[in-house]
């Protein structure tokens, strides 16, 4: 019984830093400003994060969300201009 829930977890990790490593290597992949010891390390970073992403990712989210709790009001203001260029935008097509 613990064999086969182990398994599951096992393979529920593999899949997830597979989804991980694949979305943060598109993201690694298209910048490029960096020099080639900045990638070397990035590539690195990469691994450790891709393997250590049960840790990785809830820090991350958190400063996410500090980030977003720090700049709320900037972040509404950009979001309602995006908003009123889009209303005249579909004012302006028609």
């Amino acid at each position: 019984m613990w064999h086969i829930f182990i398994l599951i977890l096992l393979i529920f990790y593999l899949v997830i830093a597979y989804l991980l490593f694949k979305k943060w290597l598109f993201l690694f992949l298209q910048d490029e400003d960096m020099s080639s010891s900045q990638r070397s390390y990035s590539g690195v970073i990469l691994l450790i994060a891709t393997i250590f992403w049960p840790v990785v990712v809830p820090f991350a989210y958190l400063e996410l969300l500090n980030f977003q709790l720090k700049y709320s009001q900037e972040i509404q203001l950009l979001k309602n201009q995006a908003d009123n260029s889009n209303k005249h935008e579909n004012y302006s097509v028609k």
